[in-house]
């Protein structure tokens, strides 16, 4: 599974916010800078 493409798709939908998005970088299956790429804003930590 392309994680980082499913997770842009339903973030760029609106399904996603920040915060969920962080829970991903948390599960290990996006990274830090994945992150920055789909919501824009720097990484600041756990979710």
């Amino acid at each position: 599974m392309d994680w980082f493409a499913t997770i842009k798709r339903h973030y760029d939908a609106g399904r996603y916010t920040d915060t969920q998005v962080a829970v991903f970088v948390v599960g290990n299956k996006i990274s830090a800078a994945q992150y920055e790429q789909i919501t824009g804003q720097p990484y600041e930590g756990s979710a």
